[in-house]
């Protein structure tokens, strides 16, 4: 499968944000966010077995393991990948854009999975059966970049009664002027999700690769 990069550093999002862990970034993705801050990730990358790939994550040293993209769903081989992971007695997030099927990762990996909003172009290609695979260890994500994003959002959360189903996240798009309009309106609303910012881009450079 072919790999763009392989890293240790902190989680910067979702609940376990801070903590230690290793990406792992599978070259691919099947969709173009307007605000697509890993467009490296399409085309670039060597091609690596799932044993390399392992060997790597060992000398890393950490339990937290993170397969992200691109979509790492777009690899016919990254749930195999996974399962590997999983039987190294790692703990395994799979961060999916929701246009895939995610039934076919493990039940024992964490799934972390975005809900596209209208300003990223892509919601007219959310896979919404999804919903029905996600347990109270996964997440799903909203992306937010404006007042209209974050209105879909709170009817979606509604719609599916996703803060009974698994944990909420709510972000920015980085950069943008509407987290702190973002916290007020979760506030206001009484909204039962989790505000997050991308804190590896508060600590480095926004666009240091590798962190």
């Amino acid at each position: 499968m072919k790999i763009n990069e392989i890293f240790k550093s902190i989680q910067g999002e979702t609940s376990y944000a801070g903590l230690p862990c290793i990406f792992i970034r599978i070259t691919g993705c099947n969709l173009r966010c307007s605000y697509c801050d890993t467009t490296y990730a399409f085309e670039d990358g060597k091609e690596m077995s799932i044993n390399s790939i392992i060997e790597s994550v060992d000398t890393l040293r950490s339990k937290l393991v993170c397969v992200t993209g691109g979509e790492p769903l777009f690899n016919i081989e990254t749930p195999y990948l996974i399962t590997e992971l999983i039987n190294k007695k790692h703990t395994v997030m799979v961060e999916t854009n929701g246009s895939c099927d995610i039934s076919i990762i493990s039940k024992e990996a964490i799934k972390i999975m975005d809900i596209k909003c209208p300003d990223s172009y892509m919601t007219h290609l959310m896979n919404w059966k999804n919903i029905e695979y996600l347990s109270k260890i996964d997440e799903v994500k909203f992306v937010l970049n404006s007042r209209n994003d974050y209105d879909w959002a709170k009817d979606i959360i509604k719609k599916y009664n996703l803060s009974e189903i698994t944990n909420v996240l709510i972000g920015t798009v980085f950069g943008t002027t509407y987290p702190k309009n973002v916290v007020k309106w979760i506030l206001e609303d009484d909204l039962n999700v989790r505000f997050q910012l991308q804190l590896h881009k508060y600590i480095w450079e926004p666009d240091t690769r590798g962190v």
